[in-house]
């Protein structure tokens, strides 16, 4: 538990040791364990000593029954350990979106707007006549009589084609987003947590779009030494492993899965705190931590241009500060045509959220 602080979660001016405010300490502290109930519940019982979370008529233990008997705790490890339910995974989802996103702005019902008319929900100022198949909710009754009065006369009222008016509205459209994430031992380097930041902006997304824009599709990536994709339910127990940083393996992966993705509008996120490090050439690995290694940059420059070729813009979240790096990520960004933020971990989640909606409302035809 050395080098985190917790104190801001711990409730303060609501009463202690209710069940709601020790859930959401309990869901944060699983963030931190990757997703192990045990550690979590034994990092509680520490901060319980020093905060004193818990009362006398409600202790650790009616807390650990509560979470069984409400759902988000298991018994299935030998041993007597606890894990974590699918409830407990969608509930970190939604704290995470919650934290981040809560006090954004609302962004409407959460359908992806455009600068073309067509189907949709929302009116615009646009009409024009009638053609044959236009849904009758689009038909504008008002001025539809106005033509008919006008063209046919008050005294012998009649309605003909030529007289109806439809309402445009806006166009809606889908979007395939995949969500690369760098788990390369750099994200834990030095002391500094930077992949609980990185998991956190990643649930907030991934429920942001199951809840507001559940037509499209988003996949996660994670890459290191090699590239493979995670599912929704697997960011909980994402952890950063001892692996390099192969760009070209994350970005290689992630374009082959938009390849496959029917929508007109495809983007790439891409988390990172590092300059690409490895390249797999057949079963080995070609790695250099040193510098910028001219062969591995230029091949994942190569794949940046390839991106750019198949108008799949790649969204770089830097999440570093070192001079050297953010001039490596303008380079990629110039030779994808697309964006490129140099964010703290505490800006993190905002950034995503604003560059989302929009590449939303970019549409390509």
């Amino acid at each position: 538990m050395r080098g985190y602080g917790f104190a801001k979660y711990i409730a303060k001016e609501t009463p202690k040791g209710g069940f709601d405010e020790l859930l959401k300490l309990f869901l944060e502290l699983l963030n931190y364990t990757a997703g192990d109930a045990n550690e979590a519940l034994a990092w509680m019982s520490e901060l319980d000593k020093q905060y004193n979370l818990t009362t006398d008529q409600y202790g650790m233990g009616d807390f650990i029954d509560d979470l069984k008997n409400k759902g988000y705790l298991k018994n299935d490890e030998p041993g007597g350990g606890f894990n974590i339910t699918a409830k407990t995974e969608k509930s970190i989802r939604q704290s995470a979106l919650e934290e981040i996103f809560g006090k954004l702005k609302k962004s409407g019902q959460g359908n992806h707007k455009t600068n073309f008319s067509g189907l949709g929900e929302e009116k615009n100022a646009d009409r024009r006549a009638y053609q044959f198949g236009d849904s009758l909710d689009q038909i504008d009754m008002t001025a539809s009589i106005q033509n008919a009065q006008i063209n046919n006369g008050i005294g012998n009222f009649m309605m003909t084609e030529r007289d109806i008016e439809v309402e445009e509205k806006d166009f809606k459209t889908l979007t395939s987003t995949v969500l690369m994430i760098d788990i390369s031992h750099s994200m834990i380097l030095y002391g500094e947590d930077r992949i609980t930041p990185a998991k956190k902006v990643a649930m907030a997304l991934a429920e942001l779009i199951r809840t507001k824009y559940p037509k499209d599709t988003l996949d996660i990536v994670v890459f290191g030494n090699d590239a493979w994709p995670i599912t929704i339910k697997d960011l909980s127990y994402l952890q950063v492993g001892p692996y390099h940083t192969n760009t070209y393996a994350g970005l290689e992966l992630a374009t082959d899965i938009l390849r496959r993705r029917k929508t007109h509008n495809k983007q790439i996120f891409m988390i990172t705190d590092g300059k690409p490090t490895c390249l797999k050439e057949g079963l080995k690995y070609y790695k250099n931590s040193n510098g910028l290694d001219r062969k591995v940059v230029n091949k994942t420059l190569t794949m940046a241009a390839q991106c750019k070729k198949l108008k799949i813009p790649i969204t770089t979240f830097m999440i570093a500060q070192d001079p050297y790096l953010q001039q490596f990520v303008c380079q990629f960004t110039e030779v994808n045509g697309g964006r490129a933020f140099y964010s703290s971990l505490k800006g993190l989640g905002e950034y995503i959220f604003e560059d989302y909606i929009n590449n939303r409302r970019r549409t390509v035809r």
